[in-house]
């Protein structure tokens, strides 16, 4: 059963022992950088092992951007070992589960960005709802899904 666990002190090191297969560093960032970032944000950001009973197997990073206001989806990756089981897209709806409880504020627009090359992560994240915007930047791709529209959502 995959679960999201809040970054802490007894896990981080969890999730910097997480990997990618080879080529796909450039889709995503490690979760050092990601868990600085989320140092510097930690205001509006919430950084989650995604785990396998109990087992972190993906990270994933939500922050809100107050200036917008819409929440982000950052650096979701699931370690090599454990690729195409399933275990992004369960992960993927509990991040948005997540969100729906508006934890940092009042929005119903989700954003993400994805690298034009990853075909696997753009076609999860279009059969989960999210659409392009047409906004690029540099290699990533901007898609936005309408809180309110989530498809499967398992909120109540």
């Amino acid at each position: 059963m995959i679960e999201l666990k809040k970054i802490t002190e007894e896990n981080f090191i969890d999730a910097f022992n997480l990997s990618l297969a080879p080529g796909q560093g450039k889709f995503v960032s490690h979760p050092i950088r990601s868990l600085a970032q989320a140092y510097v944000y930690r205001d509006q950001c919430q950084p989650f092992g995604i785990c396998l009973d109990g087992q972190m197997v993906g990270y994933v990073m939500v922050i809100y951007d107050y200036d917008i206001p819409e929440y982000d989806i950052w650096h979701m990756m699931i370690d090599k070992k454990y690729q195409g089981r399933g275990y992004g897209r369960e992960a993927l709806r509990l991040v948005l589960d997540y969100i729906a409880t508006k934890p940092f504020g009042d929005s119903d627009k989700i954003a993400l960005t994805c690298n034009r090359d990853n075909s696997a992560a753009l076609k999860l994240y279009e059969s989960m709802g999210f659409s392009a915007t047409g906004q690029e930047y540099d290699d990533e791709i901007e898609l936005v899904i309408d809180n309110a529209k989530i498809p499967g959502s398992t909120r109540a």
